[in-house]
């Protein structure tokens, strides 16, 4: 059995990420701040038959990381999947925005995809068979009050690139999904911090999406499903936006 590695996991787009790769056959490492957040996420991942491990983390911290790793290898085995996905929200307008918020989400977005990556290519390498996939957004392009957020997408998009240019040798995809408007808990603190309705706030962004909905945590959990299959052996350093037309 293969072992896959989700970081974020206990929750939104990770949750839905790690219960579709059990799903398809892999050992999952469910990987969140604490135990105790992924905890949810391995009990539905185990009540449906999968196999997972609760891996309490901070993804920002290189000891911490590194520990996980280990761990990881030791409960489960060398993993050959890695989704980074740890992602935090500090939005403001950039004259409002401090050090500390640009700094979190540079933090735990790109120097956590970097550790893990780090961690992870290690056992990639050693077997010549890796699947890397990072999430980046469609706030890549640009979003008012995400200076911080946007351009720590941008840089998941240039960090996936080279990571395909380094690893390809050593029989290791990389890629990024961007997602669009995806219902999750951190879009409906986004509604709430504008002060708006969640609902009507999906419903103003189904409106304004060429196929007309709102995304779910299934659907980009669908394409990394992809991404990270046999299958897709010779995709690599590509960066797939997951937003039903829309490119903002």
């Amino acid at each position: 059995m293969r072992v896959a590695v989700v970081t974020g996991a206990g929750r939104g787009i990770g949750a839905g990420t790690a219960i579709r790769l059990a799903a398809d056959g892999f050992a999952v490492a469910v990987v969140d701040l604490t135990q105790e957040q992924a905890a949810e996420t391995v009990q539905t991942i185990t009540d449906k038959g999968g196999k997972a491990i609760a891996v309490g983390a901070n993804v920002a911290d290189a000891e911490s990381v590194k520990a996980a790793f280990a761990k990881i290898a030791d409960e489960l085995g060398p993993p050959v999947v890695l989704v980074n996905n740890a992602g935090v929200l500090r939005d403001n307008l950039l004259f409002k925005m401090s050090e500390e918020d640009w700094d979190t989400v540079m933090s735990v977005h790109l120097r956590g995809a970097f550790l893990c990556t780090r961690e992870a290519q290690k056992f990639m390498v050693e077997q010549k068979y890796g699947r890397i996939v990072n999430l980046s957004s469609t706030s890549a392009l640009g979003n008012r009050g995400q200076a911080n957020y946007a351009a720590a997408k941008a840089g998941m998009q240039g960090f996936t690139k080279t990571l395909a240019v380094e690893l390809g040798p050593f029989g290791v995809t990389a890629n990024a999904v961007a997602p669009g408007f995806i219902v999750t808990e951190m879009t409906a603190a986004t509604a709430a911090r504008v002060g708006v309705d969640f609902e009507a706030f999906q419903a103003a962004r189904a409106a304004e999406t060429p196929v007309r909905r709102v995304g779910y945590p299934d659907d980009i959990a669908h394409t990394i499903s992809f991404l990270v299959s046999e299958g897709a052996g010779f995709v690599t350093g590509q960066v797939i936006y997951v937003s039903g037309g829309s490119r903002g």
